[in-house]
């Protein structure tokens, strides 16, 4: 187990010593609070099927548990749509924020492990930002994560990961997911 009082991701320290300072000499910022940085990350799972069987609901949210290290909340319907047999208040996905240390952690798992697990996988789409800083991505199989047995799944999901920073525009954002070795296509 580790010591948690003097623990510190990988990346916090990589984002701290080098990529701050390439991020200031690329950008020229004239002050150190306008060098973008991470703020959150979420994850998000929309389980359709759970209109039909309740206890996916749970397994996928043991899943995400699992893979962010963190509680995953149940996200419920808003308001009832009948064609899709949806009634309000009905539980139909999960999803989970990481901020601090397990935003760092989970980062460093999705470059380093996931996505070069990802069956075909030639890089994340650059132009999936929206304008203000924010990128967002979707994953086709939650099993590409290492915390996941996949002897013990009864069903694939896909799942979002949205990628919040402080960046104000996309350029800026991208440089510093660049700097994290985020895949991007060329």
């Amino acid at each position: 187990m580790l010591d948690q009082a003097n623990y510190t991701p990988r990346l916090r320290t990589v984002y701290r010593d080098q990529i701050r300072a390439a991020m200031k000499e690329e950008f020229g910022y004239k002050n150190a609070m306008m060098i973008p940085k991470l703020d959150k990350i979420v994850l998000n799972m929309g389980i359709g099927e759970a209109v039909k069987d309740s206890k996916k609901i749970k397994s996928a949210q043991a899943d995400l548990t699992a893979i962010a290290g963190q509680k995953a909340v149940i996200t419920k319907a808003r308001n009832s749509i009948a064609g899709f047999r949806v009634r309000e208040e009905m539980p139909l996905g999960v999803k989970v924020t990481l901020r601090g240390d397990r935003m760092y952690e989970f980062l460093d798992r999705l470059v380093t492990v996931a996505l070069p697990r990802v069956r075909d996988f030639r890089g994340v789409k650059p132009t999936s930002f929206d304008g203000r800083g924010n990128y967002a991505m979707g994953i086709k199989e939650h099993i590409v994560f290492p915390e996941i047995n996949f002897d013990q799944i009864d069903e694939v999901w896909g799942m979002d990961v949205i990628i919040c920073t402080t960046a104000k525009t996309d350029a800026e954002a991208k440089a510093l997911l660049k700097h994290f070795n985020m895949p991007f296509t060329s």
